[in-house]
């Protein structure tokens, strides 16, 4: 009997998934799956404890939050033989809408148990992970305004996630009235590339900007490669124009927009900067260093999600 983790993030999302867990259990059960339930206490905490899953040689940790939480449970499993599964239970589930799986609600709690059943009898894949500056991440890292934003809005309580798009987005173009980019110099690949921009990020997936955004079309989970994305601008006028040519998809053709894959890059400033990584902040700095850990990570994801893969495993 294969043994899983049922971890969860009591602080994730609109609505509290505490009393609707254990719904989880059964179709996992069924499935062939001895369940143990664990509650995180912090990000630093649900790292650890999916580390030590690894550890006691569980077969997955089901990771049940949203983007953070899922991007630390991935931390924690890295270079591992523990699985991670994805249950999105969070204010934005940017992997689970990648992967074609909804995220819980109130009004719709057997979403739960769904999304276990996609993934409860599938087939392991590999899929890279990326590193900056020593702290893994799945979807994203990135400089610069989002960045920026990210950092002066979480942690935020619950009732601001009931408007967590129009609270992000109005608190980006307040940020951006006042906050005019970076001068940067990256190295990526033996290339430098030297300019002034709004937003570097590195992405690992399709979507960006809560979902809105198919930022980088043919991104592919395990190639050992991800997209640095630079926006060039300095100002709010800037940012918002990004923002719609993101949503429309005019970004992939923009003379103010360039798509660098790498496997490793280096991004530095004389000024200090902010990172974020899977949409938490992370302590930033003059430097980030980002690198591309090729299939490092083993994961259970929805068989029609497969095709966000290179080399699916039977």
């Amino acid at each position: 009997m294969r043994k899983g983790l049922l971890l969860y993030n009591p602080v994730a999302g609109r609505f509290p998934v505490r009393r609707f867990v254990r719904d989880i259990i059964k179709p996992l059960e069924h499935a062939g799956w001895s369940i143990d339930i664990a509650e995180t206490l912090s990000g630093t905490h649900a790292v650890q404890t999916a580390h030590q899953a690894a550890h006691e040689k569980f077969d997955a940790v089901f990771a049940i939050g949203g983007d953070g939480t899922v991007g630390q449970v991935a931390s924690g499993l890295v270079h591992t033989e523990t699985a991670l599964g994805v249950i999105p239970a969070g204010t934005v589930n940017v992997w689970a809408i990648e992967q074609g799986q909804k995220p819980f609600t109130w009004l719709q709690p057997g979403n739960l148990r769904e999304s276990a059943t996609m993934i409860a009898n599938v087939e392991p894949q590999y899929v890279d992970v990326g590193d900056c500056n020593g702290q893994p991440f799945l979807l994203w890292a990135g400089v610069g305004l989002d960045a920026h934003t990210i950092n002066k809005i979480e942690p935020r309580p619950r009732i601001f996630k009931h408007f967590a798009f129009p609270h992000y987005f109005v608190k980006t173009v307040w940020e951006a009235t006042f906050w005019h980019g970076l001068d940067l110099h990256i190295y990526a690949e033996g290339e430098l590339v030297k300019g002034h921009y709004l937003v570097a990020v590195a992405t690992n997936i399709r979507h960006y900007a809560g979902g809105q955004s198919l930022i980088s079309p043919n991104a592919l989970l395990d190639d050992g490669e991800m997209d640095l994305w630079l926006l060039s601008g300095n100002n709010v006028a800037d940012a918002l124009r990004h923002y719609f040519d993101l949503v429309a998809g005019r970004h992939l053709t923009s003379d103010q927009a360039r798509c660098i894959p790498f496997k490793n890059v280096v991004i530095e400033s004389e000024a200090n900067f902010s990172i974020q990584v899977d949409g938490d902040p992370m302590l930033g700095g003059h430097k980030a260093e980002i690198k591309t850990l090729h299939r490092a990570l083993k994961v259970l994801m929805p068989e029609n999600a497969l095709y966000l893969l290179k080399t699916p495993q039977n």
